[in-house]
Parts: C-alpha cells; sequence; structure tokens
C-alpha cells in the first residue's frame, strides 16, 4: 500500500493500469479478510471506477474436507494456495501476479498475446515472463527467485527455488542451505511469479495442493508455493510452460530502502512517456 507514484500510487495501481491497457478485463484481489477494509479504503474504492474487481479472502481452514490446520499456524500456505482461492471467480483463462512487484508494460502484453493466440485452449500448456537474474536484484540485501532451465523450444524445463541471491561484481551468488556459495553470471532466467494460465491448472493445483497437506501439514511454516507446483507438473509431463522473455524492467521493495528505488525508476518511466502523471485521473 505504500505510495511510489507522484499521484499517490503503489505499485499495484501501475499493474493494474499496465493489464488493463494490455487488454485484460476483470481483476482478482486476493487478500485476507483483516485486510480488507483498508485494501477496499486505498485501492478498492479507487480502481472499481475504472476495472471490474473481485475480491477472494485467503484463509487457513480454506483447506480440502478432512484435512488438519494446526492450532498454532499463522502463516498463509503461500501462493498455490492463494490461486486456489480465487477459483470461484475464475472464468477464463488468466495471469497471476505479485502485487508487490512491478513487471512492466510488456510483461503483460505478452501475456495477453499468449493468452489470447487459439494455442491457449490447450488446458495443459501455461506460460511464464521470465525475467533476467541481474534486473531483479536489491542492491540493500539478498533475495529469493525462481531460477529457471529452458529447453530448446523455448519451454520451462525446471523451476529451482534460491533463496539468499545476493549481487557480486560481475554477477551475483546464492547461499546455499550448507553454507557454501553458488556463483552465478546474473543473465540467468527467473521466475518473478508473472504467469499466465488456463483453468485447466486448479484441478491439478488442487491435487498438489492435497499432496502438499499430507507432508507438510503440522509443519507450522512450510508453504504450497505455485513456482514449486508448476514445476511439479512440469516434471511429471502433467503440463508446458512456455517461457516469455521481456525487457520490461522488474522492481520491488524487498527492503525498505528500496523504496526510493522504485520511485525514482517510476518517475524516470513517466519522463519517457510510458505512463502519466496521473494514473486515474
Amino acid at each position: 500500500m505504500e505510495p511510489v507514484g507522484p499521484g499517490g500510487e503503489a505499485v499495484l495501481d501501475y499493474a493494474v493500469f499496465d493489464a488493463k491497457r494490455a487488454g485484460f478485463g476483470k481483476f482478482v484481489f486476493v487478500i485476507r479478510r483483516e485486510i480488507e477494509q483498508d485494501f477496499r479504503e486505498v485501492f478498492g474504492r479507487r480502481l472499481a471506477r475504472h476495472v471490474n474487481v473481485d475480491y477472494a479472502f485467503q484463509a487457513l481452514d480454506m483447506v480440502p474436507t478432512g484435512r488438519y490446520v494446526p492450532p498454532d499456524r499463522t502463516k498463509p500456505w503461500g501462493t498455490g494456495h492463494a490461486v486456489l482461492c480465487a477459483a470461484p471467480s475464475l472464468d477464463r483463462p488468466f495471469a497471476v501476479i505479485n502485487a508487490d512487484d512491478f513487471y512492466g508494460a510488456e510483461s503483460f502484453r505478452a501475456l495477453a498475446r499468449f493468452l489470447t493466440q487459439p494455442a491457449s485452449v490447450n488446458p495443459d500448456l501455461f506460460a511464464m515472463v521470465g525475467f533476467q537474474l541481474d534486473r531483479t536484484l536489491s542492491e540493500h540485501g539478498t533475495v529469493a527467485r525462481g531460477l529457471c532451465q529452458t529447453d530448446a523450444g523455448g519451454y520451462l524445463a525446471s523451476v529451482e527455488e534460491l533463496t539468499a541471491i545476493e549481487r557480486q561484481p560481475g554477477g551475483a551468488r546464492n547461499k546455499e542451505p550448507d553454507g557454501s556459495f553458488r556463483n552465478l553470471t546474473g543473465r540467468e532466467i527467473v521466475s518473478m511469479n508473472c504467469w499466465g494460465f488456463t483453468l485447466g491448472l486448479l484441478g491439478a493445483l488442487r491435487r498438489l495442493f492435497g499432496e502438499f497437506l499430507e507432508r507438510n501439514e503440522a509443519d507450522l511454516k512450510a508453504e504450497f508455493y505455485l513456482p514449486t507446483a508448476v514445476n511439479a507438473l512440469v516434471q511429471k509431463g502433467q503440463a508446458r510452460v512456455r517461457v516469455l522473455p521481456t525487457p520490461s524492467p522488474w522492481f520491488g521493495v524487498t527492503y525498505r530502502e528500496d523504496r526510493s528505488v522504485v520511485m525514482e525508476s517510476i518517475r524516470a518511466l513517466i519522463r519517457a512517456g510510458e505512463y502519466p502523471e496521473r494514473l486515474w485521473s
């Protein structure tokens, strides 16, 4: 909800603006019940004047019948679960993004082109916007990214979650679970949770979430990550994911110190004519 634009816009405002002009017609916000009032006051009333808005609420008790929710668990079940919570509002091919990431206009245009082409009727064919790693790093600490491998046809071969990547001279490195470091060039393609899906995802996601709960039900911190679920489908040959490289800049507020960088980046895009001074005037 932090304002980063000259008119008080948040990063989410720019995502909605870009998606609308790319052709997306409905916007489903997945939020927690306890922030509903604040969210509606900051975003809902303003955006509802310009786009078709719906809400989905993510709650810990939204699990398959008969599953157990530990009484001490407070952490949400993760991004894969968030998509399942939005399922009742979905009736056509859709994109999934993080609300606090700036993906750039071309990312949404690429997803719109993919989702509206005839090939999108294949229920097991999805898309992922891929960003170059060195364009997604923070100067103020480590970040988590999904490191992607693609095949010769440009389809996703695997996604590996790296949780402690930091910039280094000439590239980057990730601190591995055993304390060692893996060197990276910075040119690797990473997932930033910018996806295009058909409705065919939902049945598979429900099944994978059930399997996740069987393994992790008592773990108070385990999360059902969307990239991990998609990777499982790819590895089993149950889905194909087209990687859509984008020249768009990515930025986000991973650390509070990143906010000034985001603000200046947006002002530079406004000066370049990419956005109006006020998005919703």
